[in-house]
């Protein structure tokens, strides 16, 4: 099995996520009554290091953003989307108004106030929240980064790779590197807290929007809370073979473990080991 990571791993690597990954993807299949998870068999395809920024001041942590770092474009259409997801999930916060959803510096700073006291939100500290909206708009913008990200998973994917699991911005690494790979012998896809769904996403995708990655089974896992997959029925873009299946992991709703743990993960991600 190979697993793709989300966004904010920066200052990690394959080895300490896979201390994460590895005993809660164990406990899912645990509960699915599924296969066991032996050492070795899931590999890490990591590529956060590709946001980390170089060494080259004493800045402490991540860059000091602030909403005023917030882009016009990709990055302000997908702060606004989140905004409006967590209107739809958390009754405390209010719904952007024909004035707020306008593209204004103004806008951003709404929604940047309001996604910070949101239940979703509430422990994202603002730098975290711009970095992660940055992240997302390199990945589809900068063709360099991108491929050599895309690069790293199409490498991952050896001959034995039967499943792929991939959470959050890694269920979109995963999905280009799978369309690429048309020899690869992949037989589940299993995405997590997968924004695939929404429009600035599936627009950039390449190959272009639509593309099946081979003849695997893909299963797409959400929390009807989690607002990064804020299209929840990927069905609706990539055809009624996407099998969709809800969690529901309280609080932390795109938290990658709570995804892993899931019995409805486990039980895709064994069916793909069958």
């Amino acid at each position: 099995m190979v697993g793709v990571h989300g966004v904010g791993k920066q200052r990690l690597g394959s080895n300490t996520l896979l201390k994460d990954w590895e005993p809660t993807l164990a406990d899912g299949l645990d509960r699915a009554g599924g296969s066991k998870l032996s050492p070795g068999d899931l590999h890490m395809a990591f590529y956060g290091d590709l946001f980390r920024p170089p060494g080259s001041t004493l800045a402490v942590g991540d860059p000091m953003f602030t909403a005023d770092d917030v882009e016009e474009g990709l990055e302000t259409e997908l702060l606004l989307e989140w905004w409006a997801a967590c209107a739809r999930v958390d009754p405390a916060v209010p719904p952007p108004g024909g004035d707020t959803l306008a593209r204004s510096p103004r806008a951003v700073q709404t929604a940047v106030r309001v996604l910070q006291h949101s239940r979703y939100f509430a422990d994202v500290t603002l730098r975290g929240l711009v970095f992660d909206l940055k992240q997302v708009r390199r990945y589809l913008t900068d063709a360099d980064l991108r491929a050599e990200a895309r690069g790293r998973v199409e490498e991952a994917i050896g001959p034995d790779t039967r499943v792929v699991v991939a959470h959050s911005l890694g269920s979109v690494v995963a999905y280009e590197a799978l369309c690429a790979r048309s020899d690869h012998q992949v037989r589940a896809l299993v995405t997590m807290g997968s924004p695939l769904g929404m429009r600035m996403v599936f627009d950039r995708l390449r190959p272009e929007p639509g593309a099946w990655p081979g003849t695997v089974s893909w299963t797409n896992v959400v929390d009807e809370g989690d607002v990064v997959a804020a299209v929840r029925d990927l069905s609706l873009f990539f055809g009624t073979g996407v099998a969709g299946r809800v969690v529901h992991n309280g609080s932390h709703a795109h938290d990658a473990t709570l995804y892993l743990t899931a019995k409805e993960t486990g039980e895709a991600v064994a069916e793909g080991l069958g």
